[in-house]
């Protein structure tokens, strides 16, 4: 369980990020903050165009805010260059997205063994192996993306992100492209396998059920986080 007297797995202090448009400068976020601890499930909420995905891209170090910091195990990402962020981001993070982004070219077992070589991982292939079977697709494992249903390949996905172990892992509207029925099996496999490795869960949704298996939801609603009760949050 989270310990309120850790440091934050993640941390946002005083983020802003700011666009320039024809109509002069549009801010997303103004002076935003957030701690999640480790073991944490928190679910991020708000409609479209609140700036949910701008924000995941943030707190993953993807792109810079307009003043701010994130502190991710410690580090400042405003104090690193692209490649030591990169390397964080290899060390520390996952990611499972709407659109499952595996590369066609690879099978499933390749797919999953491809960030863990990318990390020098000596058994990649026995890792990759062993994750494909915890989410039940070890028998598809030489089979290609074009050729496994949406489900299957977001449990590739799956498998794909706790295969390097992660500290922190981002969900963003996993079941997005999914029917109810396959979501709902995609989603029980996410929070199954993220209680059993505790690893801290950040997920990006519109999904108001999806947001109540989470320990904490907080809306984005003019540019703040605002935490919400579980009779509070949005239909």
């Amino acid at each position: 369980m989270t310990s309120p007297e850790s440091d934050p797995v993640i941390q946002a202090i005083g983020l802003s990020k700011q666009f320039d448009s024809h109509n002069g400068s549009l801010s997303l976020f103004s002076e935003l903050g957030l701690a999640i601890h480790q073991g944490e499930s928190v679910a991020i909420v708000g409609p479209s165009g609140s700036g949910k995905s701008t924000l995941l891209s943030l707190l993953a170090g993807l792109d810079n805010p307009s003043t701010g910091d994130v502190i991710i195990a410690g580090q400042s990402l405003t104090r690193l260059d692209d490649i030591a962020r990169a390397r964080l981001r290899s060390e520390h993070l996952s990611f499972i997205f709407q659109s499952f982004h595996l590369l066609p070219e690879l099978s499933a077992l390749e797919n999953v063994i491809l960030p863990l070589e990318i990390r020098g991982q000596q058994n990649a292939a026995a890792q990759a192996y062993h994750w494909l079977d915890q989410v039940g697709l070890a028998d598809r494992q030489h089979h290609y993306p074009t050729t496994l249903s949406g489900g299957e390949q977001q449990r590739v996905a799956i498998a794909r992100a706790f295969a390097t172990e992660p500290t922190l892992l981002f969900a963003d509207e996993p079941t997005g492209n999914l029917d109810d029925q396959t979501g709902e099996s995609i989603i029980n496999q996410l929070f199954s396998l993220n209680q059993q490795r505790q690893t801290t869960l950040v997920l990006i949704t519109h999904d108001n059920s999806l947001a109540k298996r989470c320990d904490r939801t907080l809306q984005l609603h003019n540019g703040q986080l605002q935490p919400l009760q579980h009779e509070e949050r949005p239909q």
